[in-house]
């Protein structure tokens, strides 16, 4: 049976003891005397860690393999689902920027009374996004206001868009509603079609 385990180690050596000049030195050098057997016990001692290593990274290796094999479907159904998520989230956004897309038409302002939103002609409501092609200025409107007589071009000129300037000039009147951009202005009581008005140059700047 001795003999058995010392062939045993003897063959794990070969395999996974590699010698190298400090181990050769150690084990070769005393063998006429009573180190030899130190020297032997040692080298077992490795031998078997060195077996003991080898066969666990073998079963990491088969356990990997088997948590590869369980987890490989899952993994394909999670990219369908992501795939298909996103595909849903283009859809928002392209639905989200045709929302983005829409003008009124005809474009209405009207007065305090008028609700805002997307004009049409059988929606009638004050377009609430109004831009400026000449002065590129968007339109500010301000509810239940009308602005004071003494209003000017340079006025507006030197004063847009910043309101604790403009409020100078607004004169509060119940149901009307105050308009302007950086080179014109307009006090609207009633939905008026801008295309009667024919010196501003206001459209809508869409919704």
């Amino acid at each position: 049976m001795a003999e058995d385990l010392d062939e045993l180690l003897d063959e794990v050596e070969s395999k996974f003891c590699r010698p190298d000049p400090l181990r050769l030195g150690t084990v070769e050098s005393p063998r006429g005397g009573g180190g030899g057997f130190f020297g032997n016990d040692q080298n077992r001692a490795e031998a078997k860690e060195n077996l003991r290593s080898a066969e666990t990274f073998e079963e990491e290796d088969d356990l990997d393999s088997l948590i590869n094999e369980i987890f490989e479907e899952p993994h394909l159904n999670k990219k369908c689902f992501k795939l298909k998520s996103k595909s849903s989230g283009n859809t928002s956004v392209r639905a989200s920027i045709q929302g983005l897309d829409k003008s009124c038409s005809p474009v209405y302002i009207g007065g305090s009374t008028v609700p805002c939103g997307i004009g049409t002609n059988t929606s009638r409501r004050a377009c609430d996004h109004l831009r400026c092609t000449a002065c590129d200025f968007w339109v500010e409107s301000y509810d239940d206001c009308r602005w004071d007589k003494s209003c000017d071009y340079l006025f507006f000129r030197n004063n847009m868009p910043e309101f604790h300037k403009l409020k100078t000039k607004l004169v509060k009147k119940k149901g009307t509603r105050a308009y302007a951009c950086q080179c014109s202005w307009r006090t609207v009581e009633e939905l008026t079609d801008l295309q009667t008005d024919h010196q501003l140059r206001w459209v809508c700047g869409k919704h």
